[in-house]
């Protein structure tokens, strides 16, 4: 069984719409794909962590820390909801270039997640739509992530976890081993305006912004993300 989960915000369905968009064009396998709303899961009782809206922002209580998206935590709920087998979960700011069954082909049931292992410290205050730009271990490792939904480790994220630990401690996969997180290629979470040029990548992750937002007009993907979301209006 395989399933996909994107991420979604309602400040971003511009993002969201260029993500779905893309998979569309590239998932010939017809792998489900389905969303994840912070709105939903409150009221399925999946997620009751405590939080305030703040100016563009939510503030997430028990982190004490601003969430940059709806989705920030609600990524977690990935194995809950796809119940078996592998779930890829995406933040909705990505655009797929490469047949997503490429991707599913790598997984190794030795790792309860497989992530890109990003070396990422920000040097930026602020990212996508003037967000707090907050570092913290394994910075966007969890942005793109292949569950290994059976595997026995991933039984200890459970809804009391998810709604009682930090968010630095999910987004650094606090319920496993080193030894459970498998590693992929950098193509598959190519982080735009940071990785290397020399990738190919198979999956952009507009990390500090999409080319709607002020100051990412002109970045290197700008174009086909653009093409994308024209695609999509014209139907």
């Amino acid at each position: 069984m395989q399933s996909i989960w994107l991420g979604y915000d309602s400040r971003e369905v511009d993002a969201f719409v260029v993500a779905t968009e893309s998979l569309k064009k590239h998932n010939a396998t017809n792998i489900p794909v389905k969303g994840i709303l912070l709105s939903d899961q409150i009221k399925l009782k999946n997620y009751k962590r405590p939080y305030r809206k703040i100016v563009g922002s939510l503030f997430d209580e028990i982190s004490q820390a601003a969430m940059s998206t709806e989705f920030a935590l609600t990524r977690f709920l990935t194995p809950t909801l796809a119940k078996a087998g592998w779930a890829l979960f995406c933040d909705c700011d990505v655009m797929f270039r490469s047949e997503i069954s490429e991707l599913f082909s790598l997984a190794d049931d030795r790792y309860a997640v497989q992530v890109v292992k990003h070396r990422h410290i920000p040097k930026e205050s602020v990212k996508m739509d003037n967000q707090p730009q907050q570092p913290y271990p394994r910075k966007n490792w969890s942005s793109v992530v292949l569950f290994n939904c059976d595997h026995l480790s991933n039984k200890k994220l459970t809804l009391d976890l998810i709604n009682s630990k930090r968010g630095a401690e999910l987004h650094a996969f606090c319920w496993l081993e080193d030894h459970e997180i498998g590693e992929l290629n950098p193509e598959w979470n190519y982080l735009e305006g940071y990785s290397t040029e020399e990738i190919d990548p198979k999956i952009v992750h507009f990390t500090l912004g999409t080319p709607l937002m002020p100051g990412c007009y002109n970045s290197p993907h700008a174009s086909e993300w653009l093409e994308n979301l024209h695609n999509w209006a014209r139907g």
